[in-house]
């Protein structure tokens, strides 16, 4: 470690390294630093604009200088030897503008910027991007997200309360605190920070990475999708998505996966620069748009998954398959004949307790829910063990039918691979506050007794079920501290003392068929199945 660390010092040393203090519009100056390569000029840039400090994020200069390009590093805004004050994502767009305005015009630049990173330097980057200015030609960003408030927030209305508050608290700026419970609407604060505003703008090509138990893996998925299909020129069509079988962290759990789920995306990287930023016709952008890799079951070698596969887009083809949720804890194919519910009482002062699952401060991965889903406010369905493997890829939904005697509450849905031994394998979970049921900007109070239709955006995976297995859904109505437990009140309160507890019911019968929506590519064993290469 002592010699890899003198290595990489002397590395850095080697390059003409300068820092500068770079004026923003309003005259708040930012540090950063510049490495150029050897030889003469001008040089494409790559640019990273980082909370963490730019000494700490010039690690890659030597790579990036010794592949012909000046690195740039730069603090954000209140951050290190920056000036002025730190608010997470307020000044970015218009900061990244500037920047990039200020590299333009320097004489070792050529004017075209390509920007990379992960986690909160790819947000950066994405903000960079919907500030639309035209030295920016490329990106290439991993385990990062372009809205902040479905992304990182409030995905479904709840506060994600570990990753936001822990996070924050790291960078020196704790949030206040709040009554309960937290709301947060998607409103005109919300959207200036949400690249969807800008699609018109935003005309990089981005090589975007993700993990499928990262907390932002829906956000890389939805900067490939969006700006596929809706970017501006030069965008539009020129994306490319990488989804593997990591997370924002180190995977935790008894299920190990191969170390080939992680794949080599950063062999990527200075390709895809030296296509947009120099003209090299490498032939990276005639390779599929989509790699994605397909968790599978680790403990058997036989087993289906456990592998990459491409597509020409995301999702690839599937068939929408409906299983219902049944009386006595099943879950299957065939809808249900008869009047059925199943109750529980979602106490605040007693939430569940968060095991794995897709987070950034806390464990995170295919943990075991069986301490959690034997609580009596979990209610719990699963198929018979499966004749053949079942392969699914894509989004994955729940569309349930629920009530609840309080004015308003959280329905919480995990995807669970059980394994033979019993191992409850938690593939992903997200949920819904029943007040923004109809919309992020729509709230709507809940009248006690009534059933609503509601849908559970679980995001999107890639697995194949191994033959054996069963697959379950979990539905809670908490998830502490991967969310901030929900008081189960309309108007907020001070203390969980003054919260009450809610009777939640889930309904499936023939009108209100509540049921898990899985993308099926492929039944192996199975003749016709649809599937990507």
């Amino acid at each position: 470690m002592l010699f890899a660390g003198m290595l990489l010092a002397a590395l850095l040393a080697a390059q003409t390294k300068q820092e500068f203090m770079v004026p923003m519009r309003d005259g708040v100056k930012l540090a950063t630093n510049v490495f150029l390569p050897e030889g003469q000029g001008p040089w494409p840039v790559v640019l990273s604009r980082t909370p963490y400090g730019k000494d700490r994020g010039a690690g890659d200069a030597a790579n990036i200088t010794k592949a012909g390009y000046v690195r740039v590093v730069q603090d954000c805004r209140g951050r290190f030897k920056s000036e002025g004050k730190y608010l997470p994502w307020e000044n970015d767009i218009e900061d990244g503008y500037d920047t990039l305005e200020w590299i333009a015009k320097q004489p070792w630049s050529t004017g075209k910027v390509g920007m990379t990173g992960g986690s909160a330097l790819g947000i950066t980057t994405h903000m960079a991007a919907m500030s639309g200015h035209p030295a920016l030609k490329a990106a290439f960003v991993s385990v990062s997200h372009g809205s902040p408030y479905q992304n990182a927030n409030f995905p479904g209305g709840i506060y994600l309360k570990n990753m936001r508050e822990e996070w924050l608290r790291r960078q020196g700026v704790p949030p206040p605190e709040e009554p309960k419970p937290r709301i947060g609407y998607y409103d005109d604060d919300a959207r200036r920070l949400d690249m969807r505003s800008y699609l018109d703008k935003i005309t990089v090509p981005f090589y975007s990475v993700g993990g499928w138990y990262d907390i932002f893996s829906q956000g890389t998925i939805d900067t490939f999708t969006l700006l596929q299909a809706r970017g501006g020129a030069g965008a539009k069509g020129n994306q490319r998505l990488y989804m593997g079988g990591f997370g924002h962290r180190q995977l935790m759990g008894d299920l190990k996966y191969p170390p080939e789920a992680a794949g080599r995306p950063m062999a990527d990287m200075i390709r895809w620069f030296d296509h947009w930023l120099k003209g090299v016709d490498n032939g990276i952008t005639k390779e599929p748009p989509v790699k994605y890799y397909v968790l599978g079951d680790p403990t058997d070698k036989s087993a289906p998954g456990n592998q990459w596969r491409t597509a020409d887009n995301w999702p690839p083809p599937s068939t929408p398959t409906p299983l219902y949720l049944r009386e006595g804890g099943k879950l299957s194919l065939t809808q249900p004949t008869e009047s059925a519910k199943a109750s529980y009482v979602y106490d605040p002062k007693d939430p569940a307790p968060t095991l794995g699952g897709n987070n950034l401060m806390m464990d995170a991965g295919p943990m075991d829910q069986r301490p959690v889903s034997s609580r009596k406010d979990v209610l719990k369905f699963e198929t018979e063990a499966l004749k053949e493997a079942v392969e699914i890829a894509g989004p994955v939904r729940a569309e349930l039918f629920v009530s609840t005697d309080a004015d308003d509450t959280d329905f919480i849905v995990k995807l669970i691979d059980v394994y033979p031994n019993g191992y409850e394998a938690l593939v992903m979970d997200q949920g819904q506050r029943m007040r923004l049921r109809n919309g992020f900007f729509r709230p709507e109070l809940t009248q006690p007794g009534r059933v609503y239709p509601i849908k559970v955006d679980l995001w999107s995976t890639a697995i194949a079920f191994n033959k054996g297995h069963k697959i379950a859904i979990h539905i809670q109505s908490s998830n502490f501290p991967r969310f901030e437990p929900h008081s189960n009140t309309w108007d907020r309160v001070r203390t969980y003392d003054k919260a009450v507890k809610a009777n939640n019911t889930v309904y499936f019968d023939p009108k209100q068929a509540s049921k898990l929506v899985l993308p099926v590519t492929k039944i192996h064993g199975a003749a016709g199945s649809s599937g990507g290469r």
